[in-house]
């Protein structure tokens, strides 16, 4: 849906070689700069270990995903000046708040 919108993810995923025909990143700091937005999926449990990963990539923003909701994300994010939103990015390309 993101390409559908005009946008190119790069998805970001130890596991993963490839996702979708896109060459898959096994951490986020492995992303050519700059990232303008990063889009979480991962629960607390499994983004806590990635957060000084995650705003060190320095995004404009980072979308908490429903079941991806962090304070402790959200709070080190907004320290660096990274704007949070909490929503769902499919709603959210499909209604143009993307």
């Amino acid at each position: 849906m993101l390409r559908q919108h005009g946008h190119e993810p790069l998805p970001v995923n130890p596991a993963y070689r490839e996702v979708l025909g896109s060459d898959c990143y096994s951490k986020i700091n492995e992303v050519p700069p700059p990232v303008d937005t990063v889009t979480v999926y991962l629960g607390k449990r499994r983004s806590d270990p990635l957060i000084d990963q995650i705003t060190s990539a320095g995004p404009r923003r980072i979308i908490l995903n429903p079941g991806a909701e962090n304070d402790a994300l959200a709070d080190a994010a907004r320290k660096r000046g990274i704007e949070v939103v909490e929503g769902c990015t499919l709603v959210m390309l499909t209604i143009g708040t993307f």
